[in-house]
């Protein structure tokens, strides 16, 4: 990813830093996924994950009165706010240079900073995202409810508007020209605030829900998180795995999932010498050939998935009606696998430029300020180094696709017939295979 000049690439690490070669990383990575997949067939026998989300353990309950407390909503909807507003102050007042903060403070801070949040805390921006709550003070202001738009948002529209929204967060980030200019990031956030503020008039708060790409992404991480909701609302600590087998299938669920995937993908490509050349000398202008590699690459694995899930619902025998309802039930599985690809992509960046971004926040305006006194920090480098980057991205890319082998073994055992439903997950680990090869290769193409 590249934001700005000053911006560091996010891979530290590379294929000379591997404690091992990269052939034997592939093998060792596919075989792993073989080895756990045989022993889930013989251990794992019977659906034990809570896919309807009624178990946990209640947290103390003064840390329940806390999180439900009006008022304790009230002032993380005040800091989103502030946070808005200073984000602005150098958005559409500061100098056009790489010492502004905006370009850190959206693709570095927020965007990938929004992964371990989430992992931590559950859906975070929902609680703190300045739209919604300029939303809500608009609707009080007019004493109207705000759940009450000016029609009925269909239940089939689903996540389709957010899979929408989030792949054009990621061309911005990935493919735009001059993303890292103030005008091209106030552009892309004036149509993004319009889409969601006229939306959430038309349709009422259920449209963040719904078109948010950051609250999309951070509801998907957040299914992870250890804190979470039971069905009937109470604050409780969960297994994660429970979390995730809890995200119900819903129009578009399948598709926010594989743009999330596939733009990672698309990522490591994009920093590969071969594609850069490719790039350089086709002729086209950067802009296209990035499209139109960011639209294939999802594609890809869009098909790669589509074909695994199909393939699982014939072999596990299950109805024309029930078919189709496999990737659906399956896409939660792919969730641990694009959160390991996100935190192997992206640690170091939000680690050196996340403190460098912190840094230049103290002087948004460029004024020679230091409101917060952190303007002359200087980036402390100890938790990157190439070995220990590269070892991190091997642990998190092959937990991810074990943790999602799992996940989709035990909701193989809801779908399938008992005596299928090994047989119908060897497409779905021939994809989780497939995945990871890919994903090493691409990730250390460079």
């Amino acid at each position: 990813m590249t934001t700005a000049p000053a911006l560091l690439a996010h891979g530290v690490g590379g294929r000379q830093d591997l404690p091992i070669t990269l052939p034997q990383l592939v093998v060792a990575a596919a075989l792993t996924l073989v080895v756990t997949f045989l022993a889930l067939g013989l251990l794992w026998r019977e659906p034990r994950l809570d896919r309807d989300a009624t178990g946990g353990r209640p947290v103390p309950g003064w840390l329940a009165r806390l999180v439900d407390a009006p008022a304790f909503r009230w002032v993380l909807r005040g800091l989103g706010l502030l946070a808005g507003g200073w984000f602005c102050l150098g958005l559409l007042g500061g100098p056009d240079t790489p010492d502004n903060p905006t370009a850190g403070a959206l693709y570095v801070l927020l965007w990938v900073g929004l992964a371990p949040l989430s992992l931590l805390f559950g859906p975070v921006w929902r609680a703190v995202n300045p739209l919604r709550t300029v939303h809500l003070l608009a609707a009080l202001a007019a004493r109207r409810d705000p759940n009450r738009g000016l029609r009925e948002l269909p239940d089939s529209v689903g996540w389709w508007p957010a899979a929408v929204t989030l792949f054009g967060f990621l061309w911005l980030e990935l493919v735009a020209p001059q993303r890292a200019t103030l005008p091209v990031i106030t552009a892309w956030l004036a149509g993004y605030a319009t889409v969601l503020l006229v939306g959430a008039v038309l349709f009422g708060a259920s449209w963040f829900d719904r078109a948010d790409p950051f609250e999309a992404y951070s509801t998907l991480v957040g299914q992870l998180a250890p804190l979470g909701r039971a069905a009937d609302g109470v604050l409780v600590w969960r297994n994660p795995l429970d979390g995730i087998a809890g995200l119900r299938p819903r129009p578009g669920l399948v598709a926010v999932v594989i743009v999330l995937l596939g733009s990672t993908m698309y990522d490591s490509l994009s920093n590969a010498p071969g594609w850069l050349r490719f790039s350089q000398e086709n002729g086209l202008h950067p802009a296209v050939t990035g499209s139109a590699g960011l639209s294939l690459v999802i594609a890809a694995v869009a098909v790669a998935y589509l074909a695994a899930t199909g393939a699982a619902a014939r072999i596990g025998r299950t109805g024309a009606a029930d078919a189709r309802q496999v990737p659906g039930e399956i896409a939660h599985s792919i969730v641990p696998i694009a959160v390991g690809y996100v935190v192997a992509h992206y640690y170091s960046l939000l680690i050196l430029e996340g403190q460098r971004t912190v840094a230049l926040l103290s002087d948004p305006l460029g004024t020679g300020a230091n409101w917060f006194g952190t303007a002359d920090w200087e980036p402390h480098t100890e938790l990157v180094t190439p070995s220990g980057v590269a070892t991190l991205q091997i642990t998190v890319i092959i937990l991810g696709h074990l943790l999602g082998t799992l996940l989709a073994h035990d909701r193989a055992l809801y779908l399938f017939p008992r005596a299928r439903a090994v047989a119908g997950q060897l497409p779905l680990l021939a994809l989780m295979v497939a995945y990871t090869v890919a994903g090493l290769l691409l990730l250390y193409a460079g």
